[in-house]
């Protein structure tokens, strides 16, 4: 495949033209959320200003489902996304929702550590999580299922994250490296095979969903399937899509209590 064919498979505000209306939306439907429920409880993982959670509590008790914001790890921050919290929260499911810094000022691999921070500061609460993530919020939530938690802190236990849901991934990341995208990565091939739960450890617990839009590139499609056969050989994996929507839809039904992908959450959290 060409570099040419990579950026137009992987540039999904060139590919979406509405986009930014789309995000847009995202800004307007967050904030008139908030307005109408009240300001999330802000836990604070790090000493950076963008190290911080945004907590949706649904009572004292019960799981949390984590939701880690997408924009290739370079842009965006939780508080376009509160407005997802919707559909998990009217079950009684807590939902909390990372920020984190963005490259170039950090790296994809700080950014890993830094989710790791996240995770660990609401193992505090001593609930159960499921990591959901859309875009590289879908790659870190894969990483934190591979992560080796007693490596991280040994007063954790190693399946201090159930599960993993990931909308519209990314696992692979050596095809970004030729486009438009990698200007704020600064990955080069090595790099980028390093930060890709395709090639890192393959977690020994718990279960990986991965789905992407029905109207995404193929290459959304190949990823998502890559990590499910890979991972699919060591843990329970499952694919699926997400009919009719493109990348920035894809993360739609997340506000819809009766929606095929909140009622999976459920199930994933409540088990």
């Amino acid at each position: 495949m060409t570099a040419l064919d990579l950026e137009a498979e992987y540039n999904n505000r060139a590919r979406v033209p509405e986009s930014g209306e789309l995000i847009a939306a995202w800004a307007r439907d967050a904030k008139a959320y908030r307005e109408q429920n009240g300001t999330p409880d802000v836990l604070s993982y790090g000493a950076g200003e963008r190290n911080r959670i945004d907590y949706f509590a649904a009572g004292d008790q019960g799981p949390i489902v984590v939701f880690i914001h997408g924009g290739y790890w370079q842009a965006l921050d939780a508080s376009f996304f509160s407005h997802l919290s919707r559909g998990l929260t009217q079950h009684g499911i807590s939902v909390a929702m990372p920020s984190y810094d963005l490259c170039p000022q950090v790296s994809v691999a700080d950014i890993v550590t830094q989710m790791r921070a996240a995770v660990r500061e609401l193992a505090k609460l001593g609930r159960s999580m499921v990591i959901s993530g859309h875009s590289a919020g879908g790659h870190l939530a894969a990483c934190m299922l591979a992560t080796d938690w007693q490596a991280v802190d040994p007063a954790l236990p190693q399946d201090t994250v159930r599960a993993a849901y990931a909308i519209s991934g990314l696992f692979d990341l050596p095809p970004l490296v030729p486009t438009s995208i990698n200007t704020a990565l600064q990955l080069d091939d090595a790099g980028a095979r390093a930060v890709s739960p395709l090639f890192g450890p393959v977690p020994g617990h718990g279960s990986l969903d991965a789905v992407v839009g029905g109207e995404e590139s193929a290459e959304y499609f190949r990823q998502s399937r890559s990590i499910v056969e890979a991972w699919g050989k060591a843990i329970s994996t499952r694919y699926g899509t997400v009919p009719g929507a493109n990348h920035f839809t894809a993360i739609a039904p997340l506000a819809d209590a009766e929606s095929p992908m909140v009622l999976r959450l459920k199930a994933l959290a409540t088990v």
